[in-house]
């Protein structure tokens, strides 16, 4: 048995761990890199196998470094089955198309520049139809039920507390009269968050993989999230100006929609309007209200009383171009939340570009935003900032909130490490950049555990 790591080691992309066993291939994960343009793009490109080998793909959620490559590795040859939780299928739907459309239009763009400068012109990775046609190979499983996935290999889900759907992966694997237990964390949530259960722990595994996004760093309480909030609001509506929030679609946005629901209802905030101004998030909220069996008691209660956890009478979702600029000219205190979170594209370019000069508005920044992005930028209140190549100056307040990350900290991983260490004999520290990964590997020692590893792109590792 052996496992081979060929991406999202020392890293935070392009997760792509391989297991061989009685002469199958499972991949699990099949996500893209990103990255400085050219280099990523020959990497997603060229697999470092041959797609048609692999038998079966096992993904944990449907993020787009986790997934995002499975149009591409269908189109190449891949012809097996995907199999993943139900909530992960529907979420995997949208994003993946939504993928599709944004590098059709991205490289249209960026192959003019090329042409003008006599460089060979790029083709998108998959187009809107392989993402389509990918979504034909999953196979959806729920939560505990264990499924035969090849000769000698079971699959059972467990839930990982992410975002909707996340799963724990767990493989046992019987080979030459041998049975070993491998548990791959996918990407672990924090406990006693809104809307999702907590994370499970999965004892008795004999080798683990588990991710260490932020295995250096400890976040802000949760218990602060909701006063945190009402105080931007309000101090914004007493100013007479707009709440900015930049915020991914999947997950983040439906957190702050449930908070903005308490903070009216329990009239914590003033009756404002709010706009969810994304498509893709208008989607995937609609995935959310369709998947119940994801979420902890209180919002399923909730669900039970007929109410409506991410949608309330004064928040209007958005799909329509013409609404969203009709935004920029609201001359109102109202909160705007759009998509993307490291403003790097989307309808939130527009919103920030109008209004990152007065004085009177609050930018929000509630989620983490890679070094050089715009996002970053304005995390660091830089003076002025560049919107579709022209200068603004930052003149909104700015309110950075890591408390609604929806990856697990320092803390509540090596929380999670002890509780399922008992039988390991390694652990494989994957899903985080060198720093976090290596200082996580001494954590781990400084309480006893020193069967940790931190791969690097490319290593393999017999399973005995």
């Amino acid at each position: 048995m052996k496992l081979t790591f060929f991406g999202g080691v020392r890293s935070v992309t392009g997760s792509k761990f391989l297991i061989e066993a009685n002469g199958k291939k499972v991949l699990l994960e099949c996500g893209l890199f990103q990255g400085k343009r050219e280099a990523t793009y020959d990497k997603n490109k060229a697999f470092p196998f041959d797609p048609s080998s692999i038998d079966v793909v096992v993904l944990s959620h449907a993020h787009i470094d986790h997934c995002g490559n499975i149009p591409g590795l269908c189109k190449q040859g891949f012809n097996g089955m995907v199999f993943s939780t139900y909530a992960t299928r529907d979420l995997a739907g949208i994003l993946l198309q939504d993928s599709a459309h944004l590098q059709e239009n991205d490289i249209k763009y960026v192959n003019r520049k090329r042409g003008a400068k006599g460089e060979r012109p790029f083709k998108a990775l998959y187009t809107f139809e392989d993402a389509e046609k990918a979504m034909h190979r999953f196979v959806s499983i729920n939560y505990h039920r264990e499924f035969l996935i090849e000769t000698g290999i079971k699959l059972k889900f467990h839930d990982a507390g992410h975002i909707l759907g996340s799963a724990i992966v767990e493989l046992t694997i019987k080979e030459n009269g041998n049975n070993r237990k491998i548990l791959f964390t996918g990407d672990l949530g924090r406990t006693h968050m809104p809307i999702l259960r907590d994370r499970e722990v999965v004892p008795g595994a004999d080798y683990i993989m588990m991710e260490t996004t932020y295995g250096d760093r400890e976040h802000h309480s949760i218990d602060n999230i909701e006063p945190r909030l009402a105080e931007v609001i309000n101090n914004t509506c007493d100013r007479g100006g707009k709440v900015i929030i930049p915020s991914f679609s999947v997950g983040r946005t439906q957190q702050v929609v449930y908070f903005l629901h308490e903070l009216t209802a329990k009239k914590k905030i003033p009756e404002i309007p709010v706009f969810v101004d994304s498509p893709l998030s208008v989607n995937a909220t609609e995935i959310f209200r369709i998947h119940p069996e994801c979420y902890n008691k209180d919002v399923y209660n909730y669900i039970l009383s007929n109410e409506n956890p991410f949608g309330f009478a004064n928040c209007e979702y958005i799909r329509e171009t013409e609404k969203s600029k009709q935004l920029n000219t609201y001359g109102k205190p109202c909160v705007i939340i759009s998509s993307s979170g490291m403003c790097e594209g989307g309808r939130i370019l527009h919103h920030l570009k109008n209004n990152v000069g007065d004085p009177k508005n609050t930018i929000m920044m509630v989620g983490f935003c890679a070094p050089e992005t715009l996002g970053r930028k304005i995390v660091e209140k830089s003076p002025k900032i560049k919107i579709f190549g022209e200068e603004y100056e930052l003149k909104a307040e700015v309110v950075v909130e890591n408390g609604f990350s929806a990856h697990a900290d320092k803390n509540e991983l090596l929380s999670y490490a002890k509780a399922v260490n008992s039988n390991a004999k390694s652990f494989f520290l994957v899903h985080g950049d060198e720093d976090q990964s290596l200082a996580f590997a001494k954590h781990m020692a400084a309480e006893g555990m020193n069967n940790s590893i931190v791969p690097h792109e490319g290593e393999s590792y017999e399973l005995n």
